[in-house]
């Protein structure tokens, strides 16, 4: 097959359906809306979400709690994933995004005790577990909250 011998598949390409063009067009009078009726009417049809009058879904589900729009997401690392850096370095949330170990700071970065941890690092981050400090300053670390 060449390129110039290539057509569409016969019912690939459908014609664009032209309303209110007079009777020839297959769809005259009524332009395909039928006789009457709510649909039929310009500005017509029903909102979303209405069963015809039935109770509906979202009004029949129970509603539960609330979301909490202050609230504060943070970004995880484990003490773990601290051991890729050298001895006595300074991990700072620029670094981690900088290496990769966070790929979203989100509200800040939370370190939590996974893991073991075999050098002394100066970990600055915004919150710690306690596991995860007792992990860093085993090791001579130090940890400092931003």
């Amino acid at each position: 097959m060449k390129l110039h011998e290539m057509k569409p598949v016969e019912g690939a390409r459908k014609e664009r359906n032209r309303v209110g063009r007079g009777m020839a067009s297959g769809n005259g009078k009524t332009s395909g809306r039928g006789h009457g009726g709510q649909n039929s009417r310009s500005g017509g049809g029903v909102r979303l979400g209405f069963e015809g009058g039935q109770l509906p879904l979202f009004r029949r589900l129970p509603k539960r709690g609330f979301t909490n729009i202050n609230r504060k997401e943070y970004a995880i690392v484990n003490v773990s994933e601290l051991d890729r850096f050298e001895e006595g370095t300074e991990v700072t949330p620029a670094l981690l995004l900088e290496t990769g170990v966070v790929s979203n700071e989100k509200s800040g970065i939370k370190i939590l005790g996974n893991g073991e941890l075999s050098k002394k690092l100066t970990v600055k981050a915004h919150k710690f577990s306690a596991s995860a400090i007792e992990a860093i300053e085993s090791k001579g670390g130090t940890h400092e909250v931003i």
